[in-house]
């Protein structure tokens, strides 16, 4: 998992509530083998037409958006069945964090553990950032739990734990092998071999 300290970049605003996991991801992408390359299948239904063409009022297709990092969107994003491909879409496309009102339990989760910031704001404090032109930029600085915008700033609660991976860059393996020493302590320790 790369680190996330403070992460400045463009604006890509999908305000739509009640964004569920099968609308980030359908359900025939999950049959793909590895962690990533999931970028292409990212809001496959609203991104093409039938014809698989690019639909051009989609605002993932927008040319002056291709390099947002900051999704900005509505309530209850994420909500729906448990897949984790959902996540590795939005981290493979090249969002770096999530802004929405509230987020699925499952997807949220999920974010913490692929290197996907997800940030919980009021509607009120979401909709300046959703108006931004393709070159203006949100600053958020985890350390400091502010999102920036212009001369607006908005603080956001994340659990400590969590807070500490995105800084570190420790995913929850990484995490567990600090205790390498203590665990290979106690396997030998409780080891029927010695």
């Amino acid at each position: 998992m790369d680190k996330f300290t403070v992460h400045t970049g463009t604006t890509l605003a999908i305000m739509n509530d009640n964004i569920d996991t099968d609308q980030l991801l359908p359900k025939q992408f999950l049959k793909r083998l590895t962690k990533k390359g999931y970028e292409d299948a990212l809001f496959f239904e609203w991104r093409y037409k039938e014809d698989g063409s690019n639909n051009p009022d989609f605002i993932l297709n927008d040319p002056e958006r291709q390099d947002a990092s900051i999704l900005i969107t509505g309530d209850s994003f994420g909500i729906g069945s448990s897949r984790e491909h959902a996540v590795w879409a939005l981290r493979d496309w090249g969002f770096k964090a999530v802004i929405a009102g509230s987020f699925g339990p499952i997807l949220y989760m999920n974010c913490t553990k692929n290197g996907v910031l997800p940030i919980k704001l009021p509607k009120e404090a979401r909709e300046t950032p959703s108006k931004l032109t393709p070159t203006e930029q949100v600053t958020i600085d985890l350390p400091k739990q502010e999102v920036i915008c212009g001369e607006h700033s908005w603080h956001f609660d994340i659990n400590s734990s969590w807070k500490e991976k995105f800084l570190t860059g420790e995913d929850d393996i990484d995490q567990t092998m600090r205790y390498e020493d203590q665990i290979s302590a106690y396997e030998v320790q409780i080891s029927p071999y010695q």
